[in-house]
């Protein structure tokens, strides 16, 4: 199957296109969205997180549950809005630890797209989601196509930082060998629970850190 995906991705994912169940996925969602169903994020950026960082450019995984679904929300990015849209709770409570942990003003702009560029998978488990309807597309055949993605940078690369944030994103990843690469966890950054221990977790500075550490530039949060 011919998959629109940035090239290094499509090379290390091949043998997942053609697999049943990705066949049946795409056709579902394909479906979705010819039906005139209000499908997020829009067609062309159901991959942008692939398209925006390279597999040879990952250096840090964040792992999201589904998109955003309401409208002008999501683009392909987990916890990202484009340019000029309200940065959501979660994000807010993000840019906030960032705020206290590095020591300098948060951004205003939600859009993570700059993060994406230097390296980070800014990667939901579930890709699509029907608008007003969270989790509308959980047991399709996403989680599956993910689970693919994790286990291809955790068994191909190693001095990798993943951001675990909450339990859903732990369980995802918990096939990574912590030996090999940075594995920070905390509760999810939600207002529900950040101020449980995700407030004060100093995830940025503790990835930086550990990447110059490693001989790799640090991420500009």
């Amino acid at each position: 199957m011919d998959v629109k995906i940035e090239e290094s991705w499509k090379r290390v994912l091949a043998d997942e296109f053609n697999k049943d169940y990705f066949i049946k996925l795409t056709d579902f969602v394909r479906a979705e969205y010819l039906a005139g169903k209000k499908i997020y994020p829009a067609a062309k950026n159901i991959f942008n997180a692939f398209n925006l960082c390279p597999f040879d450019s990952v250096r840090v995984v964040i792992i999201g549950q589904d998109p955003y679904h309401e409208p002008g929300q999501a683009h392909g990015l987990c916890f990202s809005v484009p340019d000029g849209i309200t940065p959501p709770p979660s994000l807010v409570n993000i840019y906030k630890e960032i705020q206290d942990d590095l020591g300098r003003p948060s951004a205003t702009n939600g859009d993570l797209t700059s993060w994406a560029e230097q390296g980070v998978l800014l990667l939901n488990s579930t890709l699509t989601v029907m608008a007003h309807l969270a989790a509308s597309h959980a047991g399709r055949g996403w989680e599956q196509f993910t689970d693919a993605v994790i286990r291809a940078i955790a068994t191909q690369k190693s001095g990798v930082v993943y951001m675990l944030w909450g339990s859903y994103a732990q369980k995802k990843a918990e096939f990574v060998d912590a030996d090999k690469n940075l594995v920070l966890k905390s509760v999810h950054p939600s207002p529900l629970s950040a101020y449980r221990g995700f407030f004060g977790c100093k995830h940025f500075s503790k990835a930086n850190e550990y990447l110059v550490a490693h001989g790799s530039e640090p991420i500009n949060w």
